[in-house]
């Protein structure tokens, strides 16, 4: 979160930015409530992340970035929610996506991110770029989308 902080708002937050953290655990929120004691425009939020109403209350408009990065089952699905919820047409979106988050789906890792796309491009969602992270961050794939204009 705070190298994302840090590009996103610049130091003592001169672009403006704002970046909603949102933790369910009450232990990583203390450590996320703390450091955004010292990065102005971190809105630390305590909620589910995959609850859209949740986290709409700290949200000031749409965003033109999102970034999800989630350790639960159907990652893909909770993307596209709150892609649709909170991002502008045509704003971008990347989804790091776990396949051992996944073990309830069927198959092999391969599978697993085949899944996600699926649920990605069947969506509101355009893909735009799909990075396998192998070699750096293994059972990893990064997913960039952009939202679709409804029109």
């Amino acid at each position: 979160v705070s190298h994302i902080h840090d590009i996103v708002c610049g130091a003592d937050n001169h672009h403006s930015g704002q970046v909603v953290a949102v933790e369910i655990a009450p232990r990583m929120m203390r450590d996320l409530a703390k450091l955004s004691v010292s990065r102005s425009g971190l809105v630390p939020v305590l909620g589910d992340a995959r609850r859209p109403e949740q986290v709409a209350p700290f949200i000031r408009g749409k965003a033109d970035w999102l970034h999800q990065d989630l350790s639960i089952a159907d990652q893909a699905e909770t993307f596209v929610r709150m892609a649709s919820a909170f991002l502008v047409t045509g704003g971008t979106s990347l989804l790091s996506l776990k396949a051992a988050s996944e073990r309830a789906s069927d198959g092999d890792d391969d599978s697993r991110f085949a899944k996600a796309e699926r649920i990605l491009t069947e969506s509101s969602l355009e893909l735009v770029e799909r990075i396998d992270l192998t070699g750096l961050e293994e059972q990893h794939v990064v997913f960039r989308c952009s939202l679709r204009s409804l029109t």
